[in-house]
């Protein structure tokens, strides 16, 4: 396994697994907003050493935290996380976030926050949001994970943490 930065070649290929590995298209959809909009931040595949075929794919954006301006927090959302159905229980996906993560680390980021199953996210460091007064827009409680990147790059009184756009767009509600 190869984990890499998206191409343009990939961009059908990442599609197709968004569209398996979820009940709707809407996360492709999100991947295929940000993408054009320039909010995919980081876009990364785990391809088959051999023949390139896209196993797996991981999306980072930006989010800031409200009241802040976007140069006082630097952050990303990691979202949507998808493998092929061939390709599961094999460890891409905990090998695309974590290489994910440390190329967050390498660009300078603070923090990065995930939506998502507490058991699966804690193996990467991942803590409720609530531990540092961070809150999200679509009442993830305790779904609604953090992890600091690095010391001090939580702001100290917290805060809404504010998606891209096009989450809102992707999802129909319109909320941003």
């Amino acid at each position: 396994m190869h984990i890499r930065s998206e191409l343009p070649s990939d961009v059908d290929r990442i599609r197709a697994v968004l569209v398996e590995s979820f009940p709707t298209p809407v996360e492709a959809q999100l991947v295929d907003l940000m993408r054009a909009s320039g909010a995919l931040s980081l876009s990364l595949v785990a391809t088959d050493d051999d023949t390139d075929e896209v196993w797996g794919h991981v999306a980072f954006s930006p989010v800031t935290v409200a009241g802040l301006s976007a140069d006082k927090v630097s952050a990303y959302g990691l979202a949507p996380v998808a493998v092929g159905s061939a390709h599961r229980e094999r460890g891409v996906a905990a090998a695309l976030i974590r290489a994910g993560l440390e190329r967050c680390t390498e660009r300078g980021a603070g923090f990065v926050v995930v939506l998502g199953d507490p058991a699966y996210y804690g193996r990467f460091g991942f803590r409720a949001a609530r531990h540092w007064s961070l809150g999200d827009e679509y009442g993830g409680g305790d779904a609604f994970q953090a992890l600091e990147l690095r010391a001090g790059a939580i702001p100290a009184r917290g805060g809404l943490v504010q998606y891209a756009p096009e989450f809102a767009v992707a999802a129909g509600d319109g909320s941003h």
